[in-house]
């Protein structure tokens, strides 16, 4: 039964099930029975789950540098954020469920920082900024401000998709939502939070595009100040 088996295939395996069940609901015999073998013969390949959480991320996140988006050359700076940010964000989009692990799996090193958490990933970010100009300065700057910017948008539009940043679900926004909900559900809560209720259709919309367009393009005008 696990003629064939090897690392490739099980850790895609492992993103594929993380993307229909959570990374909380992931264990080696579980994993084992998707595949049709016991659980043992996967030790075989990794050395258990927390070997194999790394080994997706990592997966995820480097096949990206492959995407053409990222290998091809661009004209400036501005064009080459956009397009990492794009790619990424479909990353995201296709594996709602598996992005947070990027957040939370230790990188190579602790001052790497997710999403491009990983040394070829900053080698090429930096390089890039480096042959459009910027100073050593600048392009570790754009790093550090363009992964935060990325980490905050991504893992807000993962989470109503039933990505979690805790084992039991309790840090998506769904959770939050349905406390919130709950609590104005009276009038006397209504009462108690009379400005959220005021603009909880505000608060509600779906503006995803427009916010990450946005806030990408401010973070590319900060980043043309001179000086920085």
């Amino acid at each position: 039964m696990s003629r064939g088996l090897n690392r490739t295939r099980v850790v895609e395996a492992a993103t594929a099930y993380i993307d229909a069940h959570g990374a909380e609901s992931l264990t080696m015999r579980r994993l084992g029975s998707h595949l049709g073998v016991e659980a043992m013969a996967l030790y075989r390949h990794v050395e258990g789950k927390d070997q194999l959480l790394g080994a997706v991320v990592d997966r995820l996140v480097d096949d990206l540098l492959d995407d053409p988006r990222i290998t091809s050359a661009t004209d400036s700076w501005e064009e080459y954020l956009r397009s990492v940010g794009g790619a990424l964000r479909e990353l995201e989009a296709e594996h709602p469920r598996t992005f947070p692990l990027v957040a939370t799996r230790p990188p190579e090193a602790p001052w790497l920082r997710p999403p491009l958490r990983s040394m070829r990933w900053v080698e090429h970010f930096l390089s890039s900024l480096l042959s459009h100009g910027f100073s050593h300065r600048r392009a570790v700057d754009a790093y550090k401000a363009f992964t935060s910017f990325l980490l905050g948008h991504l893992l807000l539009e993962a989470s109503p998709r039933g990505g979690a940043l805790s084992p039991t679900g309790a840090g998506t926004i769904d959770s939050v939502t349905a406390a919130v909900t709950e609590e104005t559900g009276t009038a006397e809560a209504s009462e108690d939070y009379p400005a959220v209720t005021e603009l909880h259709d505000l608060l509600a919309a779906d503006h995803a595009d427009r916010e990450f367009s946005d806030g990408l393009d401010a973070l590319i005008e900060r980043l043309r100040r001179p000086g920085l």
